[in-house]
């Protein structure tokens, strides 16, 4: 996303070398230890959240002044009787994109205090937090310009900030979204690389590589390494195809995810008394049919390389387990 909104800041400057410039900076905050990485992280969560609170004023101060819909309270950000049910969904599928991160502290928890309680607890706090700040940004960003009409999609944003702030406010946007940029980039790798260290250690992938620590950082250097290449595929995907890839894996994990709680404690552990089968059975069972509902409207080609990894995996298992 950075990479977008730097290449229309600066269109003089390649796509493909912010992408790279990037990658190399996320890359070794992650490389020399999970302290610094969560320094670095907690400092630009804090610049991000005051970046929010600015455009939030700014774009109050606009819509009153006029601009927009001229009022704070509409019904138009949340119905539109012209967009149908199969559009909603659609951009749902797209929209969950902006979640994904909040399962990625599950990866730490063999670096967590207490992690049978923090981890959970974490988990709900960050979905209540990224659900007002996603929905009250939303708002207003429909409020103060209702008409969508955008020249670049990809880069709206930039568009919408410089039309409440101006060209000051737009350059700190860029320098935000860059700040945001390391903060998701670097919690993502750090998690990837330990779910790869996991199946390392277990043998999963070989163990040389994978279940490789470094005496001296204690992070898997030599995945966050892989993770890393793996991230200049960038250059040559677009915003919208990497999105829909990405959103392919995770909706394919939180359904599996819901059917495992059936098969964990309604099936192996026998729990199926009336409390029981509604928590175990019946609101899995919404929440993977819901996800699965979402997943059908995925991009074709995501669909397709979504499956076709899927079943490598999925062969490379039962090779691994001797079938």
């Amino acid at each position: 996303m950075s990479a977008v909104f730097l290449t229309s800041q600066f269109p003089q400057v390649p796509f493909w070398l912010w992408i790279v410039i990037l990658n190399i900076g996320i890359t070794i905050i992650s490389y020399i230890g999970i302290n610094v990485s969560a320094n670095t992280s907690k400092i630009f969560v804090i610049a991000q959240i005051l970046f929010i609170i600015v455009f939030a004023f700014l774009t109050i101060k606009s819509v009153l002044n006029g601009m927009g819909t001229g009022t704070l309270l509409a019904v138009e950000p949340f119905f539109k009787s012209n967009v149908s049910t199969s559009v909603l969904l659609s951009g749902a599928s797209i929209l969950c994109f902006s979640f994904l991160g909040f399962d990625s502290v599950t990866t730490l928890s063999e670096e967590t205090i207490n992690p049978e309680k923090t981890i959970p607890k974490a988990i709900f706090v960050m979905m209540v937090i990224m659900g007002l700040i996603y929905i009250g940004s939303s708002y207003l960003a429909q409020i103060v310009f209702p008409g969508y009409a955008f020249k670049n999609t990809d880069s709206a944003a930039l568009e919408l900030v410089k039309m409440v702030g101006g060209n000051l406010f737009s350059s700190l946007f860029i320098t935000v979204m860059i700040i945001g940029n390391f903060t998701s980039g670097v919690s993502s790798v750090t998690s990837v690389s330990r779910v790869l260290y996991v199946m390392g250690r277990d043998s999963v992938l070989p163990k040389k590589t994978f279940g490789y620590i470094h005496p001296r950082f204690r992070t898997p250097t030599a995945n966050i390494l892989i993770v890393s290449l793996i991230s200049m595929l960038g250059t040559v995907l677009s915003l919208d195809t990497a999105i829909t890839f990405i959103n392919f894996g995770a909706l394919i994990a939180f359904t599996f995810v819901n059917l495992s709680v059936i098969a964990h404690y309604y099936i192996k552990n026998c729990k199926r008394s009336p409390k029981g089968t509604i928590q175990y059975l019946i609101f899995p069972l919404i929440g993977a049919g819901f996800i699965l509902w979402l997943w059908s409207y995925l991009n074709i080609n995501a669909l397709i390389l979504g499956v076709s990894w899927m079943a490598v995996g999925f062969l490379y298992l039962t090779f691994l387990t001797k079938f």
